[in-house]
């Protein structure tokens, strides 16, 4: 799933390429990826693009006091083409769910893979029509969001480190890959209570935070959309690497799997050397 560095630099990329162009086709080809209706979707075609916004994982292309506002979810994707294909796309089972076209015969496709279409599309007035960004809470690279306000964010939270920096209405854009990054950097366990952490260690994991996220940006800026997946994939420590060496101390990275999503760390760094127990359990083995 693309979180918020790699957001941030589609948020980039976008708004070299569309900024002052016209949108003359929108052209839905997944009829369930359109979550809204009122206006239609065809109300952003003829209108010139004027800016684009990141909310969290959301990307929001503002034309003309329109807002175009999609969420990739965990299998979909941005493709930019230089030149689009003639003619309409034709509805069937490949992973094209909606095409935007500009006046210059340049555009772009939002793809998702798999079977579960989860990817969304909102045209809206006001981005904040969109359940999704209306419940978001701050911005971790936000120049307001200090310290002050991360433990702010904390107090009172009794549930694990993990699930609390993954919840969109608390911190906004951090997923499953770039938690894992974090609490490795900041050499905390993933089953922790947050409610748990002392000061000393609520300045270790905010630094770790916004150096990790600040850096994975970074990294991605500048680079299409084609190459931001690949480049996520390299700058990962340990999240997808079950299996391989801890690139800090040497230990075998470990995973947790749960239904549908797993995560990894690392015993020496994180647990004390103590392997997780099964998720099932939610405490360390003894």
């Amino acid at each position: 799933m693309p979180e918020l560095p790699e957001v941030e630099a589609l948020r980039d990329f976008l708004a070299e390429q569309l900024v002052g162009h016209e949108v003359v086709r929108v052209l839905p080809v997944a009829i369930s990826v359109l979550k809204t209706y009122d206006p239609p979707v065809s109300a952003f075609e003829g209108r010139e693009v004027t800016s684009v916004h990141r909310y969290g994982k959301f990307l929001d292309i503002e034309a003309d006091g329109l807002h175009f506002v999609t969420h990739l979810a965990r299998a979909g994707w941005l493709q930019w083409r230089d030149r689009l294909p003639d003619g309409p796309p034709r509805p069937g089972k490949g992973p094209l769910a909606l095409r935007v076209a500009l006046e210059t015969g340049e555009g772009f496709d939002l793809t998702e893979a798999g079977t579960q279409k989860r990817l969304a599309v909102y045209v809206v007035r006001d981005p904040r029509e969109v359940p999704g960004v209306a419940r978001l809470g701050p911005d971790p690279l936000a120049a307001d969001f200090d310290e002050a306000r991360f433990t702010e964010l904390l107090a009172g939270e009794r549930r694990q480190i993990k699930g609390v920096l993954r919840d969109q209405s608390v911190i906004a854009g951090v997923g499953n890959a770039y938690s894992d990054e974090i609490l490795h950097a900041a050499k905390m366990s993933p089953f922790k209570l947050a409610s748990s952490l002392g000061p000393e260690e609520i300045t270790h994991l905010y630094e770790a935070l916004r150096t990790t996220l600040t850096e994975a940006v970074e990294r991605s800026r500048g680079l299409a959309a084609g190459r931001l997946k690949a480049e996520k994939k390299t700058g990962l420590r340990v999240h997808g690497r079950t299996g391989e060496p801890c690139p800090v101390c040497g230990d075998t990275i470990r995973e947790v799997s749960f239904s549908d999503s797993s995560l990894q760390y690392c015993p020496t760094c994180q647990t004390g050397g103590k392997p997780l127990a099964d998720r099932r359990l939610s405490r360390l083995l003894k």
